[in-house]
């Protein structure tokens, strides 16, 4: 990572054409289109050097978009011997805009969700000119029937070392085109000139040092405020207070409340947002940059969900887990203590996926006694008990395929709609998990070219554009996997993109910090 620093006198008033506030994959899209047209470009990261990433480096790494086959995918991904017995099939932007629609219940933009879907693989094969490497999620998005790898929920791609890998990758990236970064540069005010278009930022540094550094666009890529308990409670609930984070643990919000008060619209839902089941030994206010992503536990559609008293409370195989794990983390935070249990048996067991159910630490217990299992997990002996016998007598007997709704439903309440097994062969196994918060979904109202509009008036504020998790009213109560990063890319390349064509200052040379 390139460092720029203040000059040796303190004086900081030099100019970039481009500055983008935020070091996660939509931060680092928004400088990489902004530089290869030629526009100066300076990076401002909040957390130091060894925890920068943002919410990117905490992920998976997957990204959702549209793909006709394996066919078109397979140039762009690295070389697998699994690759000549694979089904993908096909996502359609159809199949992409219904989802949105159907998760969201038809509260998602749509302006904004068109140019998501539109541009989704396009952002995949730029990212790709840009040395980001991609491969097929086997361990996550697959089963293999029959020789054949099954893939399942229109989520297919993720990047190489995952979101880890990611960040490194934007890094050498970023690096190669001339992008300054600066860590730890905690950014706390946007100057604004006397037209109201803003002119650059304030910001301080690792030792409280006030700085001012101008610009011809400045590219909001900060993340939500999931980090922030306060913020938390005032927007999404009480309960909220209490949700452990799972990723950057500085997404704070700060920078979405100086947008509106510098006059920038809220737009979307902000009493809602993404989050997941957590192990509930994750660090409370903060990811755990070794495991990252490995302490979500998402193989529940597989087994059966339980709250404190034994009793079930969601749908495990309402859908596919790449549509249902985003809500069903506000549904534990509302079991007692916040704490809910996953079970499984020795069918089941052997399908779970093994990075995040293999981990250490895990919070678990293993037993050939149901009653035992209950003790050592804290559940109520006598509800598990009922609640199992109930939810095994309903099971309606087809043939079981996790790779497909298969329709093996239990006909109790709350329903198995699809992948009800028996909990009834030992040993059994029990995971304890409680809400992880990811990202919220509240945000700036930002046009096509990822510009923010004034909340008066509707038209683009001069010189400020948003992206990331900074842009709000894509989604709303619930999200289709990996559509999150694929909304970073977007609307970062055409914010980096718009802010190049109409802010570079022609002949002009870089200047440093």
């Amino acid at each position: 990572m390139t460092h720029c620093e203040p000059d040796a006198t303190g004086e900081v008033n030099k100019r970039y054409d481009v500055l983008v506030v935020g070091g996660g994959n939509a931060g680092f899209s928004a400088a990489l289109a902004a530089a290869e047209q030629g526009a100066s470009v300076c990076l401002l990261e909040k957390a130091e050097r060894d925890q920068a990433g943002g919410n990117s480096y905490y992920t998976a790494g997957a990204f959702r978009c549209v793909f006709s086959g394996l066919a078109q995918l397979e140039p762009l991904v690295e070389p697998d011997p699994r690759l000549p017995d694979t089904d993908l099939g096909a996502y359609t932007a159809d199949d992409f805009r219904n989802d949105m629609r159907r998760l969201t219940e038809g509260r998602c933009d749509d302006t904004l969700t068109r140019v998501l879907v539109d541009d989704s693989a396009d952002a995949v094969r730029w990212l790709a000119t840009h040395g980001i490497r991609w491969r097929l999620m086997y361990e996550r998005q697959a089963y293999c029937r029959d020789g054949r790898w099954r893939f399942f929920g229109g989520l297919v791609l993720g990047t190489v070392d995952g979101g880890k890998g990611l960040v490194a990758q934007h890094n050498a990236a970023a690096d190669s085109l001339g992008v300054h970064t600066v860590c730890g540069a905690t950014v706390t005010d946007l100057l604004v000139d006397t037209d109201g278009g803003v002119a650059g930022v304030v910001w301080h540094d690792g030792a409280g040092q006030r700085h001012e550094t101008g610009a011809g666009a400045v590219i909001l890529a900060a993340g939500g405020f999931e980090a922030d308990p306060e913020r938390r409670r005032q927007h999404l609930g009480p309960e909220w207070g209490r949700a452990v984070v799972r990723g950057n643990p500085l997404n704070t919000g700060e920078l979405l409340d100086v947008a509106i008060a510098a006059g920038a619209a809220r737009f979307g839902d902000w009493g809602s947002c993404h989050s997941v089941a957590w192990d509930v030994v994750g660090p409370p206010q903060g990811g755990d940059r070794t495991l990252t992503n490995r302490l979500t536990r998402q193989s529940y559609p597989l087994g059966i969900v339980v709250n404190r008293d034994g009793n079930r409370f969601v749908d495990e195989g309402a859908d596919y887990r790449n549509y249902t794990y985003a809500k069903y983390g506000r549904e534990i935070l509302r079991q007692p203590d916040a704490v809910a249990f996953q079970l499984f048996d020795a069918k089941t067991r052997p399908l779970l996926r093994p990075e995040e159910y293999d981990s250490e630490p895990i919070t678990g217990a293993q037993s050939d006694d149901l009653d035992d299992l209950a003790v050592q997990l804290g559940i109520e002996p006598g509800g598990l008990a009922r609640t199992v016998a109930e939810f095994n007598a309903a099971i309606v007997d087809r043939p079981f395929d996790p790779a497909v709704k298969d329709g093996r439903a239990a006909r109790v309440e709350p329903p198995k709609s699809n992948w009800a097994q028996a909990l009834d062969s030992p040993p059994f196994y029990g995971y304890a998990v409680t809400c992880g918060i990811t990202f919220t979904f509240g945000g700036l109202h930002v046009d096509e070219c990822g510009r923010v509009l004034a909340a008066q008036s509707g038209a683009p504020i001069p010189g400020l554009y948003a992206a990331g998790e900074m842009v709000g009213g894509l989604f709303s109560g619930n999200y289709p996997g990996g559509t999150g990063l694929t909304s970073g890319t977007v609307f970062g390349r055409r914010a980096g993109r718009d802010a190049a064509a109409r802010h570079v200052a022609p002949g002009s040379e870089p200047e440093g910090l």
